[in-house]
């Protein structure tokens, strides 16, 4: 990197000196050439990203400096730059070095200079690096995404013997209702409450990649692993059908499964699904109701655990609603 205090060599009229002043500070790469492509001025960072000595690249062409193919693809990107009346965009892909950079580069033409010609100022940032971790990133995902796959087979095998849905491992659909009626025959017999919650897993968040046919299936295979990671063994998490899950929480009332589920909802919004590569987001939406706060009969109790989760959705998913309190409702013993 130049030191900031050295000046420039006198540069052409339409480029400051503080603006090369700051480009150098930066660490980037930055040139000018006149309209047969020869170097004007050449920054320190770009004399290293062509190999070229202090100084060395002053008057010389890229054909002098650099492969015919690298120089060539250069030369056809300037010359489409010079008949544009701004700043255009690219791409690069070159050898530099014996090592293959990725440069995206910014050509802006100048003024005219007092004779008459118009030179080129242009930027490279070198992106080898970044795409190099984007790379290592993705890998990473992908090792990771055959250990969570291992880590839930693993668990399939030592979970109970009661029969588990097999894509998220979750209590079956008909023995969550089994449950159910037998958990409002407990809760009318010793008047004690119970709530249950009703899950949907909203659309991909901004920020996520898509979720197409497999991704919504590794958020569903997630959303599992979380409902059972924030369930006793009383509870009955299940997947009711698609996209909607059902969860059963024994002898818990309306504000401790509200501040239950807001912990999961939480979890879900911040949780990483591996995928190809890709990191997959998601939120999901959540209506709470209790037994018997909120009614007193099962057909009552579903009703209202709906309403909540369409007032979730209603607010924009990523949500936790919670159904109102029936006025005279029975009261269980304390």
């Amino acid at each position: 990197m130049s030191d900031p205090r050295v000046p420039h060599p006198p540069l052409p009229a339409g480029l400051s000196q503080g603006l090369a002043e700051a480009l150098d500070s930066l660490g980037l790469a930055w040139w000018v050439k006149d309209a047969d492509g020869r170097y004007l001025h050449l920054s320190p960072v770009g004399h290293v990203l062509l190999g070229a000595t202090a100084g060395g690249a002053s008057g010389k062409t890229d054909a002098e400096l650099l492969p015919h193919a690298v120089a060539s693809a250069l030369r056809a990107a300037d010359q489409g730059a010079m008949q544009q009346p701004a700043a255009s965009l690219a791409e690069h892909q070159v050898d530099l070095g014996g090592q293959r950079r990725e440069l995206s580069a910014v050509r802006v033409p100048l003024a005219a200079q007092a004779d008459g010609s118009r030179p080129l100022l242009g930027v490279w940032l070198d992106t080898s690096v970044l795409r190099r971790r984007e790379a290592e990133l993705r890998d990473a995902l992908q090792q990771l995404e055959t250990q969570q796959r291992a880590v839930e087979s693993l668990r399939g095998e030592v979970e109970g013997r009661a029969p588990r849905e097999s894509a998220t491992r979750l209590v079956q659909r008909d023995q969550f209702w089994d449950q159910l009626g037998r958990e409002i025959d407990l809760s009318m017999r010793e008047h004690r409450e119970f709530a249950i919650v009703y899950v949907t897993v909203d659309a991909a968040p901004e920020g996520s990649p898509p979720h197409d046919a497999d991704g919504r299936a590794r958020v569903l295979e997630a959303l599992g692993g979380l409902l059972r990671g924030n369930t006793r063994a009383m509870d009955a998490p299940s997947r009711l059908e698609g996209e909607r899950f059902a969860v059963l929480l024994s002898g818990v009332g309306l504000a401790t499964a509200h501040a239950r589920m807001e912990g999961l909802r939480r979890q879900c919004a911040t949780q990483l699904v591996a995928r190809g590569g890709d990191a997959l987001r998601f939120t999901v939406s959540m209506g709470v109701a209790s037994f018997p706060h909120t009614a007193q009969t099962q057909a009552g109790l579903l009703q209202a655990a709906e309403g909540a989760l369409q007032q979730a959705q209603q607010r924009g998913g990523n949500h936790v609603a919670l159904a109102s309190i029936a006025f005279g409702a029975a009261q269980p013993k304390a």
